[in-house]
């Protein structure tokens, strides 16, 4: 219980950090907030045997100021008795957040960049932290930039090649090393969140997808390989068909595919491949 409030604090702390670099470095023109809860019982963890189910509530915040934009997201993933908390029964707790921060070259420069399917060019910047209460104490640490092409579809739809820097935590006692600094590579990352009507039916596609490939050797001294990551949902504009209030409340389904999660070969370790559908709401303050 004790860890699980200090995660919770931890939580906090990393959120309202995030979230100032978020807003505090140029007045948005708009912007949006919204927690979402999603649950699925076929997620997998490097090192277990069988599927775990988790409960998951999220928050994300995006803007969009004078020279670009700003994205940011917080998980807070709650494991079942299958994927263990250390010392105890019950089920881990994990926190993930990423942080992105564009700059426009349309904006920066007043010049139109259209050109076929892409509405504009942006340099990309961010983070991805993460800190989990098992045994094996990750505390993920990773840095991105690269350049990102935005495409010409409702919504949006982001495209990026990125540089990457990662450094990490193995807390177990069989480790050969317990803190890790991955081989720099690059980093394909992608996101899209697409309205669409189906007959009178206001629906949206959203999700993600992001490719890693090997980073170099493991804390157990294994080399890594390629990774792969789909996240993706669908979901009814639920307040625009019962309160005609759109963009309020969505809910739908999802899916998640991971291959290797976090690099790890199905070779030498069980639990690398996550394949899970789940269900997804989705409310925008």
């Amino acid at each position: 219980m004790q860890k699980r409030k200090f995660l919770v604090r931890q939580t906090f702390a990393a959120s309202t950090l995030l979230l100032t670099m978020a807003t505090a470095v140029h007045a948005a023109d708009w912007s949006d907030n919204s927690f979402s809860y999603w649950y699925g019982t076929h997620f997998a963890e490097p090192g277990i045997d069988g599927p775990i189910a988790k409960h998951v509530v999220e928050f994300t915040h995006v803007d969009g100021y004078q020279y670009g934009g700003n994205f940011l997201n917080v998980q807070v993933l709650f494991s079942d008795k299958d994927d263990p908390a250390d010392g105890g029964d019950n089920g881990a707790t994990e926190v993930y957040a990423i942080y992105r921060h564009q700059l426009s070259l349309h904006k920066i420069s007043g010049k139109d960049f259209k050109w076929g399917p892409v509405r504009d060019w942006s340099l990309s910047g961010g983070v991805d932290w993460n800190t989990k209460n098992t045994a094996f104490a990750p505390a993920k640490r990773m840095l991105v930039i690269g350049p990102t092409v935005n495409f010409d579809v409702p919504g949006f739809w982001d495209f990026s090649v990125m540089y990457r820097s990662e450094r990490n935590h193995n807390g177990s006692p069989f480790a050969r090393e317990h803190d890790i600094h991955f081989d720099d590579t690059y980093y394909l990352e992608t996101a899209w969140d697409i309205p669409f009507q189906l007959d009178s039916v206001p629906l949206k596609f959203k999700g993600f997808a992001n490719f890693v490939p090997p980073k170099g050797k493991d804390g157990f001294g294994n080399d890594s390989v390629s990774e792969t990551l789909v996240h993706l949902s669908l979901l009814v504009d639920v307040g625009a068909l019962t309160v005609g209030k759109k963009d309020t409340f969505f809910a739908g389904v999802g899916y998640e595919y991971w291959k290797n999660k976090f690099g790890n070969s199905s070779a030498n370790t069980s639990g690398t491949e996550a394949n899970t559908t789940f269900v997804n709401l989705e409310w925008h303050l």
